[in-house]
């Protein structure tokens, strides 16, 4: 019985309205992931700290985010996807709110994490929702509308607290983050039948990994994936966090122009998603499709951090990074979700975007240690470097599954 049979226990409604519901959750957490970078200038003069100390506080976020992933994800298998994605944004948006309310290094550090143990919870559960309501042939596209979200929440992040800290203060600009979180947990708290319809579906799907444990789930492709994750975070990392102030400070780019690029990239990378949703489902060489991607933008990257390049260059380098960037997200989803094991996507997703968070400990303090040390021009250099890895391990890794899917024939006697 295919996926997309299965899948008919879930109506057209149910798909819609999860979709709906799991894109806002993941609008609202990647707001809240960019939430503080553009804001570091300013931070960095209330608070009296450095850059490597406001690193320090997303690496603790991440820290708390890659310990809870795996457990989390066995509680959104067995809990129920929707309640943790309300408990997520609750914890998330009480944390951004109480920093802003109070505005000092330790309640940033106790926030964020809080922030991290909350992060934890979102792709395991999004993934699990979609995975089990959305049919096969649709999959890729309804993947790339919740990443699409996910990365408009960027795209409008740094603008928007620049915006509101300029009218109204940093103080309340945080707190209106907060506030994004909650509510966003309205809707999904009052959601009860899309968590009945993933029950219903997940029924029909009986698999090994409820008996199997965790010796089920970390498999070779599995613990390979997640190492794929964590170059992709870590690659990313310097674009998304730190390329404003590496801009102002390599080639003295006015801070309003820095982050309209960083705007132009996350927003490029929001339209590459929907594309990308339909090469997912058009082909099954998605890891070919991942490495080509990162291939070509590591050729873009190295120009914007070697070249002082004006106004309009620059914002068309920076989208057309962000462009080929998102195009490759929702094929590494279906590559994580072909490796899932029956009845354990959650656990799966866990494990795997725990890749993220490893990425998200050394990436923020790496790129400060550069920015404190006066080479703004090595955020963009090391990001090439780790974009160019990431586009080998994947060609490495798709060979590899290849071989496990179609071992060689044993030879004639």
């Amino acid at each position: 019985m295919t996926a997309a049979t299965l899948a008919r226990g879930a109506s057209r409604t149910d798909e819609h309205r999860a979709i709906a519901l799991v894109s806002a959750a993941h609008f609202a957490n990647h707001f809240q992931n960019l939430t503080l970078p553009p804001l570091f200038p300013f931070l960095k003069e209330q608070l009296g700290i450095g850059f490597v100390e406001l690193g320090f506080a997303l690496t603790v976020a991440n820290i708390l985010s890659v310990t809870a992933q795996l457990p989390v994800g066995y509680l959104v298998d067995r809990l129920g996807s929707r309640r943790m994605l309300v408990a997520g944004l609750a914890v998330s948006g009480l944390a951004f709110a109480s920093f802003g309310l109070t505005l000092s290094y330790p309640c940033l550090l106790v926030a964020m994490a809080f922030v991290g143990l909350a992060n934890s919870v979102f792709h395991p559960a999004d993934y699990a929702i979609l995975s089990a309501i959305i049919p096969s042939a649709r999959l890729g596209r309804a993947f790339s509308m919740h990443t699409f979200a996910g990365f408009f929440g960027n795209a409008i992040a740094p603008m928007t607290m620049l915006a509101i800290a300029a009218w109204i203060g940093i103080g309340y600009a945080l707190v209106a983050a907060g506030t994004l979180a909650l509510v966003a947990a309205v809707p999904l708290g009052m959601a009860r039948g899309v968590e009945s319809a993933a029950q219903r579906v997940r029924a029909t799907q009986p698999g090994a990994a409820e008996r199997g444990g965790l010796t089920a789930i970390l498999t070779p492709t599995i613990i390979g994936l997640t190492g794929f994750f964590a170059l992709l975070s870590l690659s990313g990392s310097g674009i998304s966090n730190f390329s404003v102030v590496a801009l102002t400070g390599a080639y003295g780019t006015p801070l309003s122009l820095a982050n309209l690029a960083l705007t132009a990239y996350l927003g490029a990378q929001a339209l590459g998603v929907l594309a990308g949703g339909f090469v997912a489902d058009m082909t099954r060489r998605h890891a070919e499709v991942a490495a080509g991607g990162y291939a070509v933008n590591a050729c873009i990257v190295l120009l914007i951090g070697s070249v002082g390049l004006g106004a309009a260059p620059l914002l068309a380098a920076m989208a057309a990074a962000g462009f080929l960037g998102g195009i490759i997200m929702p094929s590494r989803d279906m590559l994580v979700r072909a490796a899932a094991p029956r009845g354990a996507v959650g656990r799966t997703f866990g494990i795997v975007t725990s890749g993220f968070n490893i990425g998200g400990m050394i990436g923020p303090l790496m790129f400060g240690y550069i920015m404190d040390h006066g080479a703004p021009r090595w955020v963009f250099g090391v990001s090439v470097i780790v974009m160019i890895v990431t586009a080998a391990v994947a060609l490495i890794g798709d060979r590899r599954m290849a071989r496990q899917r179609h071992p060689a024939a044993a030879p004639a006697e």
